[in-house]
């Protein structure tokens, strides 16, 4: 059985010809049947009724097969699907019908995968092989990034790491001149600065934290007795700070771009 193969509508079909060579019956017999049958046949389940625009381009998709010749002046066309195959088979009921129906579905509607040859298989597989290492080449290359971007991201916070690092591993209270020097500034300087951001203020020669900031453990008040010519000693306040006030400034300067010389350096 050498069948042209025709599709419609992703299925294979038959023509009524076609039909009839492979029952080795008349085509007039396989109208007759489906004229008398037609109530137990289901277009576009059964067949395909084919006419007007959708013939015309249906025979235009046959190229120029000799089939196409054969219904070049056609007006109407039935195409037969494998259940209507199905149904004209058991109408004719002879057993050339039953027996062409059953290699119909083993060669024609249910076609064998085509048998690669060892050349084609090893082709796949060397495409499917190059695909895989496109993949995996891929990822590397995202994984590359991602390590390059957590580099960086390290890189940018060791610095503060070690700062902060610098201020837990100590328990002593420092001066403002102390902390001002982790800036490059002076004392003086730095009371400005933090003066500006509304932290302290100056009273009798002292600087104090403004309320908000009171009661949190940021700085010490030290009494220092000075010697005067007389004999007689001056009390003087001195406000010190601890490392936790240290860390307050440390996270405030840091907002407003004022970064420690250790930080500094790092970025240049």
């Amino acid at each position: 059985m050498n069948l042209v193969v025709i599709e419609h509508a992703g299925e294979r079909v038959l023509t009524t010809e076609q039909l009839a060579e492979v029952y080795e019956c008349d085509v007039k017999r396989i109208s007759e049947n489906f004229k008398r049958n037609e109530d137990r046949f289901v277009e576009n389940k059964h067949y395909f009724k084919l006419t007007g625009d959708s013939l015309k381009v249906f025979k235009a998709s046959l190229g120029n097969q000799q089939i196409a010749e054969n219904l070049k002046f056609a007006p109407t066309i039935y195409l037969w699907t494998r259940r209507g195959a199905s149904r004209h088979c058991k109408m004719l009921g002879t057993d050339k019908a039953w027996e062409m129906f059953d290699r119909l579905e083993e060669t024609y509607f249910n076609p064998k995968p085509k048998q690669l040859t060892l050349t084609e298989q090893m082709a796949q597989g060397l495409l499917a092989a190059k695909e895989l290492l496109e993949v995996k080449n891929k990822q590397v290359k995202e994984l590359t990034e991602t390590c390059s971007q957590q580099q960086q991201v390290i890189g940018e916070l060791k610095p503060k790491a070690d700062y902060v690092d610098k201020i837990l591993k100590s328990d002593s209270l420092v001066t403002i001149t102390q902390i001002a020097k982790d800036y490059g500034m002076s004392g003086q300087g730095m009371n400005k600065v933090l003066h500006d951001l509304h932290i302290i203020y100056s009273c009798n020669k002292q600087w104090l934290l403004y309320s908000q900031h009171q009661a949190k453990g940021y700085t010490f008040s030290e009494t220092v007795d000075i010697p005067r010519e007389d004999g007689t000693t001056k009390v003087v306040m001195n406000t010190k700070w601890t490392q936790k006030g240290r860390l307050f400034l440390y996270e405030t300067l840091k907002k407003r771009n004022l970064l420690p010389l250790i930080e500094r350096k790092e970025q240049e």
